[in-house]
């Protein structure tokens, strides 16, 4: 009979699945886009005139909304939705989990006579209670304090998410607990884009701008995943559990040949990733691009660049649609940093920079950076806090999961630095020198084939190594992990950036005031900055031994793991940099180093348990079982009368593996179940340095037997089979 895994195997051969769900030939992207979004032009259609120009206020420029317009607002977004079938409305919101969390409530109100009508009042769409006390606090709320706060986020459009049995309006929002302290990672983001739009603000009055009024971070995110088929899946309880394989011998076959990436998409794979776009194009997500990762069974989606706050909301619905969509063409999306040993794992890399609500990025060097005097003033400010502030942008990529990925030849080290690209760090250079002359520029490229035209040459090459790189006319932070909300990355280079500006807009605005030119002192204070700033600047390999020793030289922090960067959120300096911009108060920043132990002893803890319980229950028993046929086989041969040593060889590696893997086995149980004293970190600690090693050797001898058990006994699928069954 064949094991479990073995079906899995022949379930997929035979399986067939409906490809053609989307046809883009009769259903236009321009009237899929944005039609079950509550857009600016729905509410420009179905609002009076002073109520949506507030609204537009609100959202554009950040304007208060008058909460006597919050009825109309309801009342007009409610027959919007029910025209969708929606019946219910929901808040939803980001808790300390990293996932969205939402609660239903019906439109349906009984009048008392035996009959209902729909209703949804103002004070229904600006604040909702769901329980506070289920969620991750870090001690801002007790168990029995249950009460917390949705509150409408305006600036983020409500939407219909379709299911089976009808439709929901989804109204984005924050989550606060009742003493008014976030409970979410949405709440922060919005504080650190006051922070930044105020203090860019000072900056652009400065150069004479007094057009714009609001200066939003803007991010496009590029989500990296996995796709492999369910069966698979399914027959592995670490993957179903963890979200990761703990265990998995290295395939004849990797990535070796590199032939995967940007490689031909498979039909299933791409009928999947055609209907997920389809789904965000209704839900206004401004889906670009697809292709094959570097890993087999790695693809990536990106959207293009959008505010902050509306790319993190739209990233949770890009990671929530690729996980439902998956089911129906028989897949399973995975979003784990790492769920393939030996291979490359999955980041999300976020794509910052900063507009105005006139549509100025101001990233953009132009054709002449060096003249580009506005341009220089907002870069430099960018280095300058990413060489302040590199430990809080290490630690905004924290998780268990991302260990498993920064660092590994594949993704930037834990070590932050920032590319330039060669014209740009030569402008750096001059500016330096406080000798700004030209800037270098890339030319043409001469490929050597007639009937092709002449290229023209970028001014600078891309670094894939680095974990922020200028690209253009942005920064690319790539030490994200794949599975995070943007919120928390963004939030900390919100917030690092608004205290340069500050700092910058400060020493400007005192010598203009004293009767100094513009130009001149930004002249006189630029390369100072860039002296102080420049041991962050860096244009080499950063995967380099050459590299990790130079950064120390340079006295650049190496917190290689989650565990090492988590006391960083309650630092002094932390601590009074949140406060100072109003992003977090100090218990907030508490409940945060807390929560980041708790979830990082709980997942590994977890991936631990399931170790132990695979093991035993699966992969002991089969390497005993052919233990045994082997055992019978020396001893046949022998009582033939034939010398049985290469049998006896086979047989004593065997059992040494198997008895090495037992060992492990018991020591990994020994710590797992140990429990230290103090607090969540000190466990955190403890769990990093006593339980991960004990995985990994558990880890190393199963993965040995898995070379030598018979292949017909052994029962989980194998990285040979998931990464390359299609």
């Amino acid at each position: 009979m064949a094991n479990l895994r073995q079906q899995a195997i022949i379930a997929i051969a035979n399986a067939r699945y409906q490809l053609n769900r989307i046809d883009f030939r009769t259903t236009h992207l321009k009237e899929l886009f944005g039609e079950l979004v509550f857009s600016e032009e729905e509410q420009r259609a179905r609002l009076p005139k002073p109520v949506f120009k507030a609204l537009q206020r609100t959202i554009r420029q950040g304007v208060p909304l008058d909460p006597s317009m919050a009825d109309t607002i309801a009342a007009a977004m409610k027959d919007w939705a029910i025209e969708h079938g929606a019946t219910h409305f929901t808040h939803l919101f980001q808790p300390m989990t990293g996932l969205t969390a939402e609660k239903h409530d019906s439109f349906l109100t009984p009048t008392g006579t035996g009959r209902a009508i729909a209703e949804f009042s103002g004070k229904e769409l600006v604040k909702g209670e769901p329980d506070a006390s289920s969620f991750p606090s870090g001690g801002l709320r007790a168990t029995f304090e249950a009460r917390g706060y949705t509150a409408w986020d305006p600036t983020s459009p409500a939407y219909i998410r379709e299911a089976p049995n009808g439709a929901t309006l989804v109204i984005p929002t924050v989550f606060v607990s009742y003493t008014g302290e976030a409970l979410d990672k949405k709440t922060p983001l919005l504080r650190s884009m006051e922070a930044l739009s105020t203090h860019a603000l000072r900056i652009l009055r400065l150069f004479g701008n007094t057009e714009a009024q609001k200066v939003f971070s803007t991010v496009g995110p590029e989500q990296e995943y996995f796709l492999i088929d369910k069966h698979f899946f399914y027959a592995r309880p670490d993957l179903v559990n963890c979200g990761r394989t703990l265990f998995g011998a290295k395939p004849p076959k990797g990535q070796e040949l590199e032939d995967q990436y940007f490689g031909a998409i498979p039909e299933r794979v791409l009928a999947c990733m055609a209907d997920c776009e389809a789904q965000l194009f209704r839900l206004g997500v401004p889906v670009k691009t697809r292709h094959n990762e570097v890993a087999p069974s790695q693809y990536e989606i990106a959207v293009t660049y959008e505010d902050a706050n509306l790319a993190c909301d739209h990233n949770q619905l890009v990671m929530d649609i690729l996980r439902q969509t998956a089911d129906r063409y028989g897949l399973v999306c995975l979003l784990h940093e790492k769920p393939f040993a030996g291979i490359n794992g999955s980041g999300k890399h976020n794509n910052w920079s900063m507009a105005t609500d006139t549509g100025e990025n101001l990233l953009n060097p132009g054709d002449s950076p060096h003249e580009n005097a506005q341009f220089l003033v907002f870069c430099v400010a960018v280095i300058r806090a990413v060489a302040r502030y590199p430990e809080l942008l290490r630690v905004s990529v924290a998780s268990a999961g991302n260990d498993h990925r920064l660092g590994a030849n594949e993704a930037p080290p834990a070590i932050i630095s920032v590319f330039l690209g060669e014209q740009l760090q030569d402008v750096m250079d001059q500016l330096e020198r406080a000798d700004l002359k030209g800037t270098r520029q890339g030319g043409y490229m001469e490929i050597g084939v007639s009937v092709l035209p002449k290229l023209p040459r970028d001014a600078g090459d891309r670094n894939r190594t680095s974990p922020f790189a200028f690209t253009g006319n942005k920064f690319e932070f790539r030490a994200v992990g794949s599975s995070f909300s943007i919120a928390g990355p963004n939030t900390v280079l919100n917030t690092i950036v608004a205290e340069s500006l500050d700092y910058i807009a400060t020493h400007l605005e005192a010598a203009v005031k004293a009767g100094k030119p513009l130009h001149r002192a930004i002249q006189e204070l630029l390369p100072g900055i860039i002296k102080e700033s420049k041991k962050v600047l860096f244009n080499g390999d950063n995967y380099s031994e050459e590299w990790h020793r130079e950064a120390e030289r340079r006295g650049l922090p190496n917190l290689r793991n989650t565990v090492d960067a988590i006391p960083v959120i309650i630092r002094k300096d932390s601590v009074e940099l949140f406060t100072k911009y109003k992003v977090f108060n100090e218990r907030e920043l508490q409940s945060r180093y807390v929560i980041f132990s708790e979830k990082y002893v709980k997942e590994v803890t977890i991936e631990a348990n399931m170790m132990l319980m695979m093991a035993r229950t699966m992969i002991l028993p089969a390497a005993l079982e052919y233990q045994g046929r082997v055992a019978q086989t020396v001893a046949t041969v022998k009582s033939a009368g034939i010398d049985p040593a290469a049998q006896a060889e086979h047989l004593r590696e065997l059992t040494e593996a198997i008895s090495h893997f037992q060992a492990a086995i018991a020591a990994l149980d020994k710590a797992v179940h140990y429990h230290p004293e103090g607090d969540a970190y000190a466990h955190a600690k403890y769990v990093r340095d006593a339980v991960l090693p004990k995985m990994a050797e558990l880890r190393k001898w199963g993965d040995t037997l898995e070379t030598l058990v018979a292949d017909e006994l052994w029962p989980l699928p194998t990285y040979r089979e998931m990464l390359f069954i299609k």
